[in-house]
């Protein structure tokens, strides 16, 4: 005869006890599935991500960040989402993103304007150094000094002659006050012996429409932002701010080749987060924006903007954006620029 293998319990028990053990078992079943989770960091990311740009949809900032918002959907899969906020030269978007939880799901495409001019320039409610952590450097692109193709200019020196005539009929546009473009005006204002009037607009897109129709008469635009216009035939570009010729322009000379050096001017585009995000989501998103940046089609892409792509570490960027700021805070003291500070 078989042995019981719990002969000290007596029969008439033992189907209670089944239960019992049955339930307990459950439990820690149950338990098994939730305290690990309390215990370490949740998946990221664990649902719809923001991308915030501070300016309107159509500009270079919003086009870079819609290409970026596409490949992070496919990897991450999961829903990234541009939105976009323009205006007080881009920091009313790098706001929002600095005051946002730190849990990842809120990251900003900005440009030096947000990151190294506008802090100079305008009396901010955060600070760009310290509360937006820097994941990486995506493009940089030279200004380029725009007219309308229909302007009876064909150079540099022609402009700068028809300014000189008629000393307050110019006016140049912007994406907004501080921005690259309106310090490039302000910059060759002070080379050339001209006084044109500053117009701000809240993002480039807006201002090409002035630009093409006359209503204002040149602009210092970035090329990402403008190369459609340029190869639709209505905007014409008499110089880039780049210490070299552009392989996508090579027939547009640089304002030094124009007679104008030392006013080199470009633009870079970087990706942040709210700081105090976890290291392990920022080294995801820094890794998974190299491996961005180094796809063929990524690469024709940035560069059919007039782009040029720089890998670099997150503490590497992070020590350029700060050397940047270092740099346009002097070139805004140098050349008078007004503040609200």
């Amino acid at each position: 005869m078989a042995q019981s293998s719990h002969p000290e319990i007596p029969a008439r028990l033992r189907p209670r006890l089944a239960r019992t053990l049955l339930a307990l078992g459950a439990l820690t079943l149950v338990c098994g599935l939730t305290t690990p989770a309390s215990a370490q960091s949740p998946a990221w990311p664990a649902r719809q991500v923001r991308i915030m740009v501070g300016a309107s949809a159509g500009g270079g900032t919003d086009v870079i960040a819609r290409l970026l918002a596409e490949k992070f959907s496919d990897t991450f899969k999961q829903s990234f989402v541009v939105e976009n906020r323009p205006g007080a030269s881009n920091t009313i978007a790098a706001d929002i993103t600095a005051k946002a939880g730190a849990d990842g799901h809120t990251l900003l495409v900005a440009t030096n304007t947000g990151q190294a001019i506008a802090p100079h320039m305008l009396r901010l409610a955060f600070d760009p150094l310290k509360d937006l952590q820097a994941v990486g450097l995506i493009v940089e692109v030279p200004n380029a000094l725009l007219v309308s193709a229909s302007m009876p200019v064909a150079s540099v020196r022609e402009l700068i002659a028809q300014m000189k005539a008629r000393p307050q009929g110019f006016r140049y546009a912007s994406s907004g006050v501080g921005s690259t473009q309106h310090l490039a005006g302000e910059a060759f204002d002070l080379a050339a012996g001209t006084r044109a009037v500053h117009i701000p607009y809240k993002g480039s897109s807006q201002a090409h429409v002035d630009v093409i129709s006359g209503e204002v008469q040149l602009m210092f635009d970035t090329t990402s932002s403008s190369m459609a216009q340029i190869r639709a035939g209505k905007l014409r570009p008499l110089a880039l701010m780049s210490p070299t010729r552009s392989s996508q322009l090579p027939d547009v000379p640089t304002l030094a080749e124009a007679g104008l050096p030392g006013l080199e001017m470009s633009t870079w585009y970087g990706l942040y987060i709210t700081a105090g995000t976890a290291s392990p989501v920022v080294n995801a998103l820094h890794a998974e924006l190299n491996r961005v940046l180094a796809l063929p089609d990524v690469q024709a892409r940035l560069k059919g903007l007039g782009g040029e792509m720089r890998p670099m570490s997150i503490e590497a960027f992070a020590a350029f954006n700060r050397a940047e700021y270092e740099r346009f805070g002097k070139l805004i003291v140098d050349a008078k620029v007004a503040t609200e500070k």
